[in-house]
């Protein structure tokens, strides 16, 4: 791994509530950097200014809730087999059950062979301090590549975790130790996002990305924007979401979300996502298969073709963004006390933070 001195600064100053310029996604330019390498199987890119070299598909450590160890163990191997080389995982998944499956499943794997990321819910330096070493601990690892502020929501939280006595301070003082290489966050809300980017340099952006919300809502342009300026890498969450489930539609799964399962339509997907400016990597919803499918169609790299890219305009019209009604209340600076989506994982972020 490589290390790096820390940098901080404030970004540029950035009125939360803007909307960046539409990115260009008709036929799509592949966003892949020249000299990249490409793992067995799936393509690698850069990952912003850190310059690590990360699969185009990261694995989902919340798919790890659903089976048992040794399906885990196999999904992970088969994964990795296959060119995966970030893992994603965090202590909020199954209140540390998905650290714990991770930690086992990739036992036998070289530690320089994978790029392993993980995250903190807490706002507050002893807080992030404990959740760091129990995940550590946990994932069986002396470092993470990359440790993340998760979840971020409210502009406020952003202002308690970079506080004096915020969680930063842990995370920082976690980097001088050699317990981390890298510092992100991952973002639920544009006012939190461009909130975290303007007050601190962080290496990364972890935003949802995908082609429901950015034709329905414009959702995630704005981030993409100020990232590429400061050449913070983005990690695409739900990429492959078709938002909301459709009243009358038969959930397939039991998620939160509607996931896109038709392998035609997750390849455009993927593309829409990861021909956008500056994302390194997506990872999918989380379900082993779904995973697989999404690999098989990650491994050729191009960019989605003109008729491509109208299809996902055209679908995305028939669908309903998850993020609209979020983005609503943290606009209007609505109290966060009740959940929108009771069944979502994340919604045990709430609250979280005193």
């Amino acid at each position: 791994m490589k290390r790096r001195s820390f940098l901080v600064g404030v970004g540029g100053a950035v009125g939360v509530g803007a909307l960046g310029v539409p990115l260009d996604v008709e036929g799509q330019e592949s966003s892949s950097t020249s000299g990249e390498t490409s793992a067995v199987g799936l393509p690698r890119r850069v990952l912003g200014r850190t310059g690590e070299k990360i699969s185009t598909v990261g694995f989902p450590g919340l798919a790890l809730v659903h089976y048992e160890q040794e399906v885990c163990n196999a999904g992970i191997r088969k994964a990795f087999d296959r060119g995966v080389n970030y893992f994603d995982v965090a202590p909020a998944y199954g209140k540390g059950d998905a650290e714990i499956k991770m930690g086992i499943g990739l036992q036998g794997i070289e530690r320089n062979k994978f790029f392993l990321s993980c995250k903190t819910r807490m706002r507050d330096k002893e807080g992030a301090r404990k959740e760091l070493e129990r995940s550590l601990k946990r994932l069986k690892t002396d470092h993470f590549d990359l440790y993340q502020l998760h979840c971020l929501r409210q502009p406020d939280e952003v202002k308690q975790a970079l506080a004096p006595g915020g969680a930063m301070e842990t995370i920082v003082k976690a980097k001088e130790e050699g317990k981390l290489g890298y510092i992100g966050f991952s973002a639920h809300t544009t006012k939190a996002a461009l909130a975290a980017l303007s007050g601190f340099r962080f290496d990364t952006v972890m935003f949802p990305v995908n082609f429901v919300e950015y034709y329905t809502i414009g959702f995630g342009k704005a981030v993409l924007e100020l990232a590429d300026k400061q050449g913070a890498g983005v990690i695409a969450i739900k990429p492959v979401s078709r938002g909301l489930w459709p009243k009358g539609v038969e959930r397939t799964r039991r998620w939160w979300y509607r996931p896109v399962e038709d392998e035609k339509e997750i390849g455009m997907a993927m593309r829409f996502t990861l021909g956008l400016k500056g994302v390194a990597t997506g990872i999918p919803v989380s379900f082993l298969d779904i995973l697989d499918k999404v690999i098989e169609a990650s491994l050729e790299d191009r960019p989605n073709t003109k008729a491509e890219a109208e299809e996902m305009r055209q679908l995305a019209a028939g669908c309903e963004s998850v993020f609209r009604r979020e983005e609503q209340r943290v606009a209007l600076a609505a109290p966060p006390q009740v959940p929108l989506y009771p069944d979502s994982p994340h919604e045990g972020c709430r609250g979280a933070y005193a």
